[in-house]
């Protein structure tokens, strides 16, 4: 493959795959080196084929994982193959190469399986484009990688297209079971699932807890996801007609952005209940500060959208200090009134009730200890969510005072970009794309994004 033709698709393809990855450059490579190697400093060297004389740098943050780097073993074997086929059509080549990194995908989660897996995935993306009476379809699988039942009597290929059998499962709590051979084995009932640790959307927690290193979860979403889990964790999905690989623990290590203070528990909240907001496309913004930075957010939030008391009472410092300045003289008597009540009574004096609410569910405990729903369902109102280097819980629902004009695009990124000098900000959209900012030399950066 000539160099610009891999270039594209390693821009194109497969950089997105790999969270927080950058290209850095290339260097010269000799046959004797292989396509993909471990660089320094958690860095990648990829090249097209053993004779190409060039490999490219990718790097990022985290040290890459080793399924990620057989999924990236598994893509080029693939592309290779497509590149002897000296396929003309450039159009035609683009969809090849979309399928290659399917079938890698399918290769690296069930290896011997993969084919199995592949004529699965393609049923479920059948079915992600067809309704059942007018209705979006939701359903789960399960490919168990040990199991070789000795009766071989219905096969996937047979039922997996007719109505009846959609019906058979939600995706979420019921699954139908085949084995490695692609033979049906039965239908698993997942609401006693034991309670072990996972990483997944919230939604999804029993087959993520399911899905160990023998069994594949594969789930089609009524708005047309196809979601890969295996290791108790999601691993890859499928979301607009692209694949995604879910490198969790360089996102939640990317939360650290620049800071010594930050607490894993913290990140790691933060980050589930970004993945819960985009997987029920509701949208939202999170700020997580660094330490010693509150005080300057709260430049941003008005006194009203505060919900714990500490946080309140610098705000009001900082405008009594305002109200003595000479440019509000006009209106200094009205803001020291303003300020003049202890917090409990400022909220209820003006009537402040979604603070007042807020209060009392939260009931002072921090983000990381509240659980995964009621998290998701803050996250989700208009506004944003501030919570500070400890998990304590600044705002939510706030409406941000930026600048106007001062940052494009739309109000939850800009909101997003202007609170990122002040540690890292999550802005979640409606369409489940997260984007996490950070600041560089006193500008917004855009440190990672998880479709």
């Amino acid at each position: 493959m000539e160099k610009e033709k891999f270039y594209v698709v390693l821009t194109k393809l497969i950089l997105p795959l790999f969270t927080g990855s950058i290209l850095l450059g290339e260097e010269e490579s000799s046959a004797r080196e292989s396509e993909v190697a471990i660089g320094k400093q958690n860095s990648l060297l990829i090249k097209p084929n053993k004779s190409a004389d060039y490999r490219f740098i990718i790097k990022r943050g985290r040290a890459f994982q080793p399924f990620e780097i057989s999924l990236l073993k598994n893509i080029l074997k693939e592309l290779s193959q497509i590149n002897d086929s000296a396929v003309l059509d450039p159009t035609y080549e683009l969809t090849l190469h979309e399928k290659a990194v399917e079938k890698a995908v399918c290769d690296s989660v069930a290896s011997s399986a993969s084919s199995v897996m592949l004529g699965l995935v393609n049923a479920l993306t059948t079915w992600s484009h067809r309704t059942y009476e007018g209705k979006a379809v939701d359903f789960g699988i399960i490919l168990n990688l040990s199991e070789n039942a000795d009766e071989k009597n219905l096969h996937y290929s047979n039922i997996i297209s007719t109505d009846f059998f959609v019906l058979l499962s939600d995706g979420r709590h019921s699954f139908v079971e085949f084995n490695r051979e692609g033979y049906l084995t039965g239908y698993v009932s997942l609401d006693k699932v034991r309670n072990y640790a996972t990483t997944s959307p919230n939604d999804f927690n029993y087959v993520a807890r399911y899905c160990n290193d023998r069994k594949v979860g594969i789930v089609l979403t009524e708005s047309g996801d196809l979601l890969i889990f295996k290791n108790r964790t999601l691993m890859f999905a499928k979301r607009r007609g692209k694949w995604n690989i879910y490198s969790h623990e360089e996102v939640i290590q990317l939360l650290s952005y620049r800071s010594s203070h930050s607490l894993r528990e913290v990140r790691r909240a933060i980050y589930l209940t970004s993945l819960d907001c985009s997987f029920k496309y509701s949208g939202g913004i999170i700020v997580y500060l660094n330490r010693d930075m509150a005080e300057q957010a709260l430049s941003h939030v008005n006194a009203s959208d505060i919900i714990e008391e500490k946080y309140y009472n610098i705000k009001r410092e900082q405008q009594l200090e305002e109200a003595d300045k000479l440019y509000n003289i006009n209106n200094a008597e009205e803001m020291k009134k303003y300020y003049s009540d202890d917090f409990e009574n400022f909220l209820a004096k003006n009537c402040y009730f979604k603070s007042i609410c807020l209060k009392q569910i939260i009931q002072g405990k921090k983000f990381h200890e509240l659980g995964r729903q009621i998290r998701e369902e803050i996250i989700a109102m208009d506004g944003a969510t501030i919570v500070d280097f400890d998990g304590t819980i600044i705002t939510a629902g706030a409406i941000l005072k930026i600048e106007a004009g001062s940052i494009s695009g739309g109000g939850r990124k800009a909101a997003a970009m202007a609170l990122s000098k002040y540690g890292v900000a999550l802005k979640i959209s409606q369409d489940g794309e997260i984007q996490g900012f950070a600041s560089d030399k006193k500008q917004p950066k855009l440190l990672f994004t998880v479709n």
